[in-house]
């Protein structure tokens, strides 16, 4: 026991910046490594991305209790989260927020009776864990009082199922994937209560194709996740 404490004693600034580290991760800033396609074609499968975590409250460190409201979540902010379903942590985009009329139709979203806009943007070849291997439409999708941003649909899949007219309560949040055939968003876990919520994403710290070669994408190393 004594030479335990004689350890602690002699490393204590080392333990005080490793205690430092981890309350400013889980207060101010942190990073999430991304496994999953579902952000698609905006975030990939290797990215690691940085996290505001002080853009919409100030939590007390290791838990999700609210000591302050720091900003309010907008319309295309891409966010982390714990699901409200098993407590996963997600990736999404915030789509619907309180007292917002959300509805899809044919894959096309309705944010209070408006219409998106979709433009193409070209085509390319996407595989899911469900076993979808094909060409997948790569579309601009604006119109929704947000940044225009792109998303994906699947050719020939269906997956993104038709909802609402919902109207967002207080305090909840509707979000979706970019992958929009390929994404469990709260179409299948719900709409998120704000508690939850961890922060915003900002950019992409590095990157590496851990589906291909492992290989660092250089060019994706800082990226901002807005256009």
């Amino acid at each position: 026991m004594q030479n335990l404490l004689s350890q602690i004693r002699a490393n204590r600034w080392f333990l005080a910046l490793l205690l430092a580290f981890g309350l400013v991760r889980t207060a101010v800033a942190d990073y999430n490594p991304i496994p999953s396609g579902s952000m698609h074609p905006n975030i990939l499968e290797g990215d690691v991305i940085l996290v505001n975590r002080l853009a919409y409250n100030l939590k007390l460190p290791l838990t999700n209790i609210v000591l302050a409201r720091t900003g309010e979540p907008a319309r295309g902010d891409i966010v982390t989260f714990f699901s409200p379903k098993d407590g996963t942590r997600l990736v999404k985009r915030v789509i619907g927020l309180p007292g917002d009329s959300i509805a899809m139709r044919n894959k096309q979203l309705i944010v209070n009776g408006r219409a998106a806009i979709y433009e193409p943007a070209g085509v390319l070849m996407e595989s899911t864990a469900a076993g979808y291997s094909g060409p997948a439409l790569r579309l601009k999708e604006e119109g929704l009082g947000a940044r225009a941003h792109e998303i994906l649909w699947l050719s020939g899949a269906d997956n993104a199922p038709d909802f609402g007219p919902l109207v967002i309560p207080a305090d909840r949040y509707l979000m979706l994937g970019d992958n929009r055939d390929n994404s469990a968003d709260s179409r299948f876990i719900g709409l998120v209560p704000r508690q939850l919520l961890i922060g915003r994403a900002e950019r992409i710290l590095v990157s590496a194709a851990i589906t291909e070669n492992w290989l660092p994408r250089l060019e994706r190393f800082g990226k901002s996740l807005y256009q």
